[in-house]
């Protein structure tokens, strides 16, 4: 077992007990909002291309038809008590089991539907698929800063894949391509700093240092699909 696991099972252990008084407080909400399960189990993509179940607090309405895997500001899927925990990111807790089950680690890519994978993955973005999959990276920070306002309630699916998505990913390469541990408590960091900062009410952020990096993957992902 590697250093990085071995702290990923520790940090997650306590970090679940710590916010045990947390989730029970989301589950009551969440059954007070409507009928349905407490736990959303989704399908995501993790290390080396295995399908694994990813678990988060359920923040949408039951029996809704809306085909999207994304989703978008406004979502009609969520209910108000929902939206809080998505923006709180509290909704995310639960995948503290999967960090314990070996699924997934605190730092890495986050994991996608296997239905983007499929969609709009270029054989560069697989790079990501290299490492477990994470709560939080370069990306998924740049997501919830900067990218998830692009997204178009009309064809969020489409708008994520194309616009979002590649910068995503790329800046999710510069993690893989630079992993440590140094590099890791960093992004615990500016995670914590962001969420709180959020929370108190700041509404614009720095770009991230991983940018510029990302911008040359961005090229060198789109001279590779040029030449294939």
């Amino acid at each position: 077992m590697t250093a990085k696991r071995v702290l990923d099972v520790i940090l997650a252990g306590v970090a679940l007990v710590a916010v045990a008084p947390v989730l029970a407080v989301a589950a009551v909400g969440i059954r007070l909002a409507g009928p349905g399960p407490i736990l959303y189990r989704a399908q995501r993509v993790g290390m080396r291309s295995r399908v694994f179940t990813m678990y988060k607090l359920r923040t949408m309405r039951m029996g809704q038809a809306y085909p999207s895997a994304i989703t978008a500001k406004n979502d009609p899927r969520v209910f108000p008590f929902g939206a809080l925990l998505r923006r709180t990111k509290v909704d995310e807790l639960p995948q503290l089991y999967n960090i314990l089950r070996g699924d997934m680690a605190i730092v890495g890519p986050r994991p996608e539907d296997p239905r983007m994978v499929e969609r709009f993955y270029a054989p560069l973005d697989h790079e990501t698929l290299r490492v477990l999959p994470g709560l939080t990276s370069p990306g998924s920070i740049y997501a919830y800063t900067h990218g998830e306002t692009q997204l178009d309630a009309h064809d969020a699916e489409g708008c994520y894949g194309e616009r979002l998505l590649p910068l995503k990913l790329a800046m999710d390469i510069v993690y893989v391509r630079r992993t440590s541990l140094a590099f890791d408590f960093t992004l615990i960091v500016r995670t914590a700093w962001m969420l709180g900062t959020a929370l108190l009410g700041r509404r614009e952020f720095p770009l991230p240092p991983e940018l510029a990096d990302a911008r040359r993957i961005m090229n060198e992902r789109g001279a590779a699909r040029m030449t294939a």
